[in-house]
């Protein structure tokens, strides 16, 4: 059964375009959704099964060999599907959105057509995520990851006949290949300080200190304070591999830097956008992270890049999706900016409150994206939400579910109350909360850039009020500012695409409040088991002996693999997961509270802009303006990549196209040559006049000639 749940969609996959070419397209939706149907089915349950929902310990970590995938010397590597309480969440995720979105798709598609090609490319994006987050070792791992993007590419640019869909598929391919190229490395590294690239065996050996001899070398030293030579330089081995997956991590997930890939997916069609930036492809970074937690607890300069690069996305695509118009690229920059809380929360060692928001979000993402598409087509394409306006009343219920979805992710709840020892609130609410008061925790106890992560957080979290608001006040709110002919006339949304909104309206309010105990709260310990590394203050003596070359903290010896309530730090770590008697952190009370006074303010400003006159009118970043054109050209990011990269690598390109390979390599070899043969061909066609006393002039010379040297030769012989 293990098998089935990421077999089931690489057979919908396969299976999709014979049986709609055979029985029609709806035979291939058919076909592909109910596999995936299964196959969230089993993630339910193995969810239950491996961790403590059933009322037990869970079952730990459960290996599925499937066959030996690669062998070659020492190096082995084997297919397999890992189980434990991380891989069991991802796969719940990830199956679900999924198969919410194929269901959706089957009226989004409806007057599009190509359905078979698209239901199985949904689906073999599915299966490439699903290998990602089973994987037992890091080629697997990569292997998923490379797939991931392949779909991707195939999905953005499914509309090939248009260029901005292409060009779109290319930028988000390309920009993913600088990414990965840095996860490549990391790979390399992992095998050449470990020897092996099975998560086991590699993340056991760091818990352990084990003494490690990296592949070529002579001498090793405990794995914690182990150095490699690169350049001359001597860099701490754990600093180093986490960096290059981060790197890899940033690329795949949108973040500063590597994030201009993802507002141009919106080029593809919806469902394709709720998929990739609601539980799948963007959110393959945070598990990566999270997979190697113990390599960032004793990599603290790695944890702290981690802490800042998310720190500094969150904050940057709330900024930009302050002024965008198109309803798609709204929630695309705000899917960056949640990525950003989640690897922040990560960085400072609250991979649990990652882990929980990452899931959270996937509920109320993909509502609002899906949400988004039903406008989208009601509205005849248009998807410039300044030309919208009273939207409610031709999608009262697409209205009633947007509201919810936009409840959830800007954060409404009651700080301080309880509701069966959960936080009540919104899903977004108790997850993003969460992450914001463990930043702040880490702060308190010297972890790297825990203050600046929460004041960039509060930052971003009026910001994401503000946008979320104002997208829903000018789509459905106010008087219509449509065409006549859109407003008499709105396109029908069909009821395949409104069914499956509602499970997800249903998990963005309440799964915040249902999963608290066990993602992060009281019970996370049995929950988690060892699927996420913290390490514990029970081993602090003899921390002086480790050095870790030159990083912050030393670590902290011999640590036992168990969640505790941690999020960095001393002695005092172990008691950070508390939060009075209902678990969290110990935190002032006005930090309980900012989060939400954040959301507030963030509403009210979007309130009295766009409920009071003219929606349109101007704000306080007017057109024309410095700070409005920075905004509104998302920081410039598109220009200057196009000035520092890819305009000299197209002079770069035209150079050695027309100088080196047209003038150099062509004109001195294959038209060089050909010229030379062509040329000798015309001079020795010339002696073929046709003439007879030409041919009998030619005889004789050659007969003298022959004759003298016959001559000469007997000459030589007396």
């Amino acid at each position: 059964m293990e098998s089935f749940v990421v077999l089931l969609p690489l057979f919908g996959a396969l299976f999709a375009m014979p049986v709609g070419r055979a029985i029609g397209p709806r035979a291939a939706e058919l076909l592909t959704t109910g596999f995936l149907l299964a196959a969230a089915v089993i993630a339910w349950f193995l969810l239950f099964d491996v961790t403590s929902l059933m009322g037990d310990d869970g079952g730990g970590v459960r290996t599925i060999e499937l066959f030996t995938w690669i062998s070659s010397g020492g190096f082995k590597a084997v297919w397999a599907v890992r189980l434990d309480a991380l891989s069991a969440v991802m796969l719940v995720v990830v199956n679900s959105v999924s198969f919410l979105v194929h269901w959706y798709s089957m009226g989004y598609m409806k007057e599009y057509g190509e359905q078979p090609r698209f239901f199985a490319y949904l689906s073999l994006f599915t299966f490439a995520m699903l290998t990602l987050v089973t994987a037992d070792n890091f080629l697997q791992l990569f292997f998923g990851w490379e797939g991931v993007g392949l779909a991707s590419y195939l999905l953005i640019g499914f509309w090939f006949k248009k260029k901005s869909a292409n060009d779109a598929a290319i930028k988000a391919f390309i920009v993913n290949r600088v990414g990965d190229f840095g996860f490549a490395l990391g790979i390399v590294a992992v095998f050449y300080v470990f020897g092996s690239v099975e998560f086991d065996t590699v993340f056991n050996a760091i818990a352990a200190n084990t003494d490690i001899t990296p592949f070529g070398q002579n001498a090793g030293a405990p794995i914690q304070a182990l150095t490699i030579n690169f350049l001359g330089n001597d860099w701490h081995a754990l600093t180093v591999i986490g960096v290059l997956l981060f790197i890899g991590a940033m690329g795949k997930s949108a973040q500063f830097f590597l994030h201009t890939w993802l507002p141009d997916a919106m080029e593809g069609p919806t469902p394709v956008s709720a998929l990739i930036h609601a539980a799948t492809m963007v959110t393959a970074g945070v598990y990566l992270v999270s997979r190697c937690s113990v390599i960032y607890e004793y990599a603290p300069n790695a944890a702290a890049m981690v802490t800042l690069v998310g720190a500094v996305t969150a904050f940057f695509a709330a900024t930009v999706a302050l002024l965008q118009d198109d309803i798609k690229k709204v929630i695309a920059y705000s899917t960056c900016s949640q990525l950003g809380y989640m690897f922040f929360a990560a960085g400072v060692g609250a991979y649990d409150a990652a882990m929980f928001h990452l899931f959270t979000h996937a509920f109320f993402k993909a509502l609002l994206f899906l949400g988004s598409g039903a406008v989208i087509i009601a509205m005849h394409h248009e998807q410039d939400i300044k030309k919208m306006g009273g939207v409610k009343d031709v999608l009262p219920f697409t209205h009633i579910l947007m509201v919810i979805g936009t409840v959830a992710i800007t954060g409404v709840g009651i700080p301080g109350l309880y509701l069966f020892g959960a936080p009540f609130g919104a899903a977004g609410f108790v997850s993003k909360d969460m992450i914001l008061e463990g930043a702040f925790a880490a702060g308190e106890v010297g972890r790297a850039f825990g203050y600046f992560a929460f004041v960039l957080g509060l930052m971003a979290a009026v910001m994401t009020a503000f946008y979320s608001w104002r997208l829903i006040f000018l789509t459905f709110w106010g008087p219509s500012r449509a065409p006549e002919a859109v407003r008499k006339h709105p396109h029908a949304v069909p009821d395949a695409m409104m069914a499956p909104l509602i499970p997800l309206a249903i998990g963005a309010l309440v799964v915040g409040m249902a999963f608290y105990g066990q993602f992060v709260g009281d019970n996370k310990q049995e929950f988690w088991g060892d699927a996420l590394y913290f390490k514990t203050a029970a081993h602090v003596e003899g921390a002086a002996s480790v050095d870790h070359a030159g990083a912050d903290e030393a670590a902290h010896g011999v640590v036992e693999h168990a969640p505790a309530d941690t999020h960095g730090g001393e002695a005092e770590v172990a008691e950070a997961g508390d939060h009075g008697e209902e678990g969290g952190h110990h935190v002032p009370g006005w930090v309980l509270w900012a989060p939400f006074l954040a959301m507030l303010t963030g509403l009210s400003l979007a309130a009295n802009h766009y409920l009071r006159g003219d929606p349109l009118k101007p704000g306080i970043l007017r057109e024309g303006g410095m700070i409005y054109a920075f905004l509104k050209n998302k920081w410039y990011f598109d220009e200057i990549y196009d000035y520092l990269l890819v305009k000299p690598a197209f002079r770069l390109g035209r150079l050695l196209w027309l100088e080196g390979d047209g003038k150099t390599i062509d004109a001195v070899g294959p038209d060089g040559i050909a010229a030379s043969v062509a040329a000798g061909a015309r001079r020795i066609v010339k002696l073929q006049s046709g003439y007879l006393y030409h041919y009998a002039f030619a005889m004789l010379i050659g007969i003298a000639v022959f004759i003298t040297y016959v001559l000469i030769r007997a000459g030589g012989g007396q």
